[in-house]
């Protein structure tokens, strides 16, 4: 299989079934979400969340939180 372009997937999932369509939306919300699982990992292993955390929890720490 070569490579598709973005108009050739568009045009392979407009001509999935509603059957086929409920299998890729499934399909793609676990993969996308595995990448983002993976990006996250790698921020939080760089430390590009620590700022964002140190901020949280002196937010917590400073009573500006509330149990959701």
């Amino acid at each position: 299989m070569g490579t598709m372009t973005l108009h050739d997937l568009e045009n392979a999932v407009t001509g999935l079934s509603p059957d086929e369509l409920a299998r890729f939306r499934a399909w793609f919300a676990e993969y996308d979400g595995e990448l983002w699982d993976q990006q996250i990992e790698a921020d939080a292993r760089a430390g590009r969340l620590d700022a964002l955390a140190d901020a949280a929890l002196r937010a917590h720490h400073d009573g500006n939180t509330q149990e959701l």
